[in-house]
Parts: structure tokens; C-alpha cells; sequence
């Protein structure tokens, strides 16, 4: 028992070497713990957050922007976010040359993070194994569980513990280049415009999952017959058929009826990945989002067109919020709100889910306009030439319409007078506060001798 504690400890959250790292100025990150829907409105969590997220700026053209989606604990999203980071960041990506060698790096980071993993289970594995030799020969599990209860809890823990995984996104820009990889069901949407200034949605991931007709022909394949993945709506025991982690469903295949007679492992790590593509003007912004982000939609909404939904939140949300954060938060909490009142309407449909699972956004802008943006002191963190306004989508389109206004220039330029009105002949704000009554006093006390030792 104090192994296995200890091994548990070992995966608590600590301080990270990643918190030093700059974060991209030009990005933002939205999120919601996932809940449970109760009848009297209180919330209540199903479990802990599990998602872990980041957006990094290493130099003026290495950007890297990532999410986890993890399972069965957050430890499995910890420990990839981390090492994946790491792979990537002292690999040199931004000095190669092509992107054969850019998209080489980034499988082989997938490869290595994956077997790190793996290896940290070692001690795990063999403690449980040690366990497992304590049950007599012959015993089913329930007469396992009658005879040496707490010996079934343990292995019961560790056996959590190894199906811990996480499906992951990674989206990284490397000289004005975009190059994305994903295992799992994350999600990253590039949004363009076209020469009609038509704004298109782009998915540049793969889900990873049974819907995925590529997925079950490579599951057929491999010794797991058609009719087994037509009537599972999981595969084992999770929903993803890539991942990182989770060595149940990985090295421990065998142990799921309907997966024993694969010849190899079902589940892999190997990542989808696409580019570079070139970020020219036409890029607007790129979104980073975990899958309890879309599936709300689509639940909620009740259609397969939920990127070009949550497009359409985020340019609305670029006209009314004065930051990055604000913008991703603000989708956030849309759907958040829009799932609940879905079950709110429906709770009395035995069907729906009385329940959503965590949601991850991180967005980065390109050159989409902020109109209410904050500005630094010293350096804007969004730059813009002109104001877009969206018009009125329909149902048949898939892109959204957007207008560009041609006053953007004298606005700036109105702006700009306006300053230079309350500006002094020394180019200095005229002082507005005074304080000639203070130092009227201060010189009076002084000579009199009645000032405080402490301001002598």
C-alpha cells in the first residue's frame, strides 16, 4: 500500500519548467470543468479538470500552441503537455530548412513523449504484477473480491491509473509556416478568407474515433472484425482509437474481449500531421479546442456544422471583447450555457446526457480586427488596418460573409487628433491634480519644526 501510494504521489501536480516559458502575446485561452446537471442548479463536478493546455512565443518565428484531453486523471495530459514541449523546444525545429524535416521531428516528439510514458509505468506494472501473485490459482475475479477485498482494491487503483491517457493537439508555427499533428478527438480549425473577403473553416485534424471510416478499415485490418466495431460505440475503454497513454487498452489489449483477437495493438500514438502551410494574409486566426467543446455543440445544436458555429462566436466575440482571453473565454461560456439550456428543455428525454465534460479553447490571432482591444503602454498586442463586420449566415453556407469597412483609416486618424489635443507644449499630459495646498503646509511645518522625524 505505501508503493503504491508513493507511485501515486509522484504524479501530483508540481511546479512545471514550462511556467517560465514567454506565452504568446498574441493568443488567449478559454475554459470550463466539466459538470454535472442537478435538478436544484447547484454544480457539481464529475470529476477533476483533466484538460491541460499552453501557448508559447520561444522567438519572433517559433510558436507553439498545444491541448490535452486526458482520461482517467489529468496525469497522463500532464506529463505529455510537458515532455512534448520539451521535444520540441531543444530539438532546434526553427533552424530546419524543410518541411520534411519540421514534420520528421515533430512524429518523432509523438514517438518519444509516447515511450517515456510508458517507461514512467515500470514500477506500476510490477507492483501490480507483485499483487496479482497473491491471488491463489483458479479464483475468479468475485471470488477474488469475497476472499482478499483490499488486495482488489489495490489493483483495482492501479489498473485507473494505467488506463490514464489523453488525446492531444499541437499546432506549431515555424517561419510564417503552420504545421499541425493530433491523436485522438482535439480539434484544430485555420480560418481564412477567400478573395470575396468570405470567411472559410478549415479543419486541419483528424478525429480519431469509430466514425472514422480510415480508423475502422486499419481496425479491420488488423484482426478485429467489422461487425465488432459497427456495434461498439467505444473502443475498449476509451473512445478515442489514437492516443497517447493508456496502457490497458495498449500493452494490455488482450485482457478486452472484443479487442483479444487483434494481431496488433488497436489504439496507437502515431499523430496525424499537416504542412506547412503558408500564413499569408488570408489567415485570420487558428483554434485549439478539446472535444467537449464541439460535442456540447453539436448536441445542443443538433447539426454537423458546429465549426462554422463556433467560427461565428469567435468573430462575433472579436467585435465586443478587449483581449484574447476575453475572446476564447467568452465562447466558452456560450456553449457552456447553450448545452445547459439544451438540458434544461430536454431533461424530461431520457436519452440526453445530464452531464458535459471539460472544455479547452486556445486561440491565436493572425491579423483579425479587435475594434475594443486593449493597448499597451509601450507595444499594441493586436494589430489591425480594418474593421470587419459580420453579416447574416445561412443555414446552406458553410462559410461566413464578412464585410470590410473603408473608414478604419480616418478612425485611426480622428483618434490621433484627439490625443494631440490634450497633449501639452512639452508633449507631456498637463497635470490634473493639484497639489500646491500640500506643499503649502509641508514648507510651513517644516520651518516651524513640526514635521514628523519620519519625513525629515
Amino acid at each position: 500500500m505505501n508503493t503504491l501510494k508513493v507511485q501515486q504521489d509522484s504524479y501530483k501536480n508540481t511546479e512545471s519548467w514550462t511556467d517560465d516559458l514567454p506565452v504568446c502575446k498574441l493568443s488567449g485561452m478559454g475554459f470550463s470543468t466539466n459538470q454535472i446537471y442537478r435538478e436544484d442548479g447547484h454544480p457539481q463536478e464529475d470529476h477533476p479538470y483533466e484538460d491541460t493546455s499552453s501557448h508559447f512565443q520561444f522567438n519572433d518565428h517559433f510558436c507553439l500552441y498545444t491541448v490535452f484531453d486526458g482520461h482517467e486523471g489529468k496525469k497522463c495530459a500532464d506529463f505529455c503537455s510537458q515532455r512534448l514541449t520539451a521535444e520540441l523546444y531543444f530539438n532546434q525545429i526553427d533552424e530546419k530548412e524543410t518541411d520534411e524535416e519540421v514534420i520528421e521531428i515533430i512524429k518523432q516528439a509523438f514517438i518519444t513523449v509516447e515511450r517515456g510514458y510508458m517507461d514512467a509505468l515500470n514500477d506500476l506494472l510490477a507492483l501490480r504484477m507483485s499483487l496479482q501473485c497473491d491471488i491463489p490459482e483458479g479464483l475468479s475475479c468475485y471470488e477474488a473480491y469475497q476472499k482478499m477485498p483490499d488486495l482488489m482494491e489495490q489493483i483495482k487503483r492501479i489498473n485507473v491509473d494505467l488506463a490514464a491517457g489523453t488525446a492531444a493537439a499541437v499546432a506549431l508555427i515555424c517561419k510564417n509556416k503552420l504545421y499541425v499533428a493530433n491523436v485522438g478527438n482535439c480539434r484544430v480549425l485555420l480560418c481564412q478568407t477567400d478573395s470575396n473577403n468570405v470567411l472559410k473553416v478549415v479543419q486541419l485534424s483528424v478525429d480519431h474515433d469509430l466514425k472514422n471510416e480510415d480508423e475502422t478499415l486499419r481496425l479491420s485490418q488488423i484482426g478485429i472484425k467489422p461487425h465488432v466495431i459497427r456495434s461498439c460505440s467505444r473502443l475498449g475503454n476509451q473512445d478515442n482509437t489514437r492516443c497517447l497513454g493508456n496502457y490497458l487498452i495498449k500493452g494490455g489489449y488482450k485482457e478486452f474481449e472484443d479487442l483479444a483477437m487483434a494481431t496488433q495493438e488497436p489504439v496507437i500514438s502515431e499523430p496525424d500531421i499537416h504542412g506547412g502551410i503558408l500564413l499569408d494574409d488570408s489567415c485570420r486566426f487558428l483554434l485549439l479546442m478539446t472535444a467537449g467543446l464541439y460535442k456540447c455543440v453539436e448536441e445542443a445544436i443538433g447539426s454537423d456544422q458546429v465549426n462554422k458555429y463556433i467560427a461565428q462566436w469567435v468573430v462575433e466575440q472579436f467585435r465586443e471583447q478587449a483581449t484574447l482571453t476575453g475572446v476564447a473565454q467568452a465562447v466558452v461560456d456560450k456553449v457552456v450555457r447553450l448545452h445547459h439550456d439544451w438540458y434544461m428543455s430536454n431533461s424530461c428525454n431520457n436519452s440526453c446526457t445530464p452531464k458535459r465534460e471539460d472544455i479547452t479553447l486556445v486561440l491565436r490571432n493572425f491579423n483579425f480586427p479587435m475594434p475594443n482591444a486593449l493597448k499597451s503602454p509601450t507595444k499594441p498586442s493586436v494589430q489591425f488596418n480594418s474593421v470587419v463586420v459580420m453579416k447574416e449566415i445561412g443555414e446552406s453556407s458553410s462559410n461566413l460573409s464578412l464585410h470590410t469597412l473603408t473608414n478604419a483609416s480616418s478612425a485611426s486618424s480622428d483618434s490621433k487628433a484627439n490625443r494631440e489635443e490634450v497633449l501639452g507644449p512639452d508633449q507631456r499630459i498637463p497635470g490634473y491634480v493639484d497639489y500646491g495646498f500640500f506643499y503649502e503646509n509641508f514648507n510651513r511645518r517644516l520651518k516651524s519644526g513640526q514635521l514628523p522625524d519620519c519625513l525629515l
